[in-house]
């Protein structure tokens, strides 16, 4: 229990300590600047080296100055929309839900990949060596096995295979396993290879790119699992920033890679990962992730101990009706 708090202690700071490229710009009465949040990849630092390239080209193309800030976990950098401290983002599916309904953003824009692919898939990743050669004996070994799985607001690292695989059964994975560590998904991957745990949650994507950076490692990991396909992240931009800025924005950022200098463009984009650029996209691309958030919802209800069937029902009319709602506010027009 101990370990376990001092765990929650050390995220708490690291919510509480973002890098930040260079200082907050000075908003005034005019924008003077743009702050762009990126959504953890690795650590804090590697994330703002991949984005600087692309987000100075993006600079010059707007005449604005574009600062940015990178944290360390998912929980800091929905703190930072919250707090007003950046101006458009990159963003997993699920954050970019409470970008939209709380936080008075929205979506302009969904990452593509080289590949052409509509998405991507959540992992489960063993030893090489393990036993486990499939989910069923992991569910075999209730209280057994030591488990590694990103942040509650991580679609891949927690809520695609909360959702997919343990709610399905009527468990919870914080409670199947011996222990959970929770931690991005480099350090997750980079736990099963040390055998620091014995079952950790992953990506395609970020798979990928920890082949890249740890081969020796990677080379001694095993795809247990693979999920449904996920929609690719998304950007989110605050709606009270000037009409013809967000525009700017959004025209600048979906035509990256694309134009005269698309080879130079598309180098850099190389460099955030496999990216190809971004299409125009709107607040119904979150549509997919609301029902995730949705099915997990009402999965959680059917294990959970109810005084009465009465009193279940009264809670899977109130998810349907709060499901039924957020649709249709994601689903409404935008204004530009």
């Amino acid at each position: 229990m101990a370990r376990w708090l001092l765990a929650g202690l050390v995220a708490c700071v690291l919510v509480a300590r973002p890098v930040a490229a260079s200082p907050p710009p000075d908003r005034g009465t005019h924008i003077r600047a743009l702050t762009f949040g990126i959504l953890p990849m690795g650590g804090p630092t590697e994330s703002l080296e991949a984005w600087r390239p692309m987000l100075d080209d993006l600079s010059r193309a707007l005449h604005l100055p574009i600062h940015s800030l990178s944290v360390s976990t998912y929980e800091g950098l929905g703190q930072a929309m919250a707090e007003e401290r950046v101006d458009f983002a990159f963003v997993s599916g699920r954050l970019a839900l409470d970008a939209v309904t709380r936080d008075r953003m929205q979506v302009i824009a969904q990452l593509t990949r080289t590949n052409g692919s509509r998405g991507y898939y959540s992992l489960l990743l063993v030893g090489k060596d393990s036993p486990l050669h499939s989910v069923d004996d992991m569910f075999r070994q209730p209280g057994r096995l030591r488990y590694a799985r990103g942040e509650v607001l991580s679609v891949s690292g927690y809520l695609v295979p909360e959702t997919q695989l343990f709610a399905n059964r009527k468990l919870d994975s914080d409670t199947f396993f011996a222990s959970v560590m929770v931690d991005n998904h480099q350090n997750n991957a980079l736990a099963v290879a040390n055998n620091e745990v014995d079952v950790a949650t992953n990506n395609t994507a970020d798979f990928e790119r920890f082949a890249k950076r740890f081969p020796d490692q990677y080379a001694r990991l095993r795809v247990l699992w693979t999920s449904a396909l996920i929609p690719h992240a998304v950007v989110v931009m605050r709606t009270d920033l000037p009409a013809e800025l967000r525009q700017r924005v959004t025209a600048a950022l979906t035509s990256y890679g694309k134009g005269r200098n698309a080879a130079a463009e598309l180098a850099k984009l190389q460099l955030i990962h496999d990216i190809s650029g971004f299409s125009p996209a709107g607040n119904e691309t979150l549509v997919p992730f609301a029902d995730i958030e949705f099915n997990l919802d009402r999965r959680r209800v059917y294990s959970a101990q109810w005084v009465s069937d009465s009193a279940m029902q009264t809670r899977l009319r109130r998810i349907d009706a709060e499901h039924e709602a957020l649709i249709r506010q994601l689903m409404a027009p935008t204004r530009p």
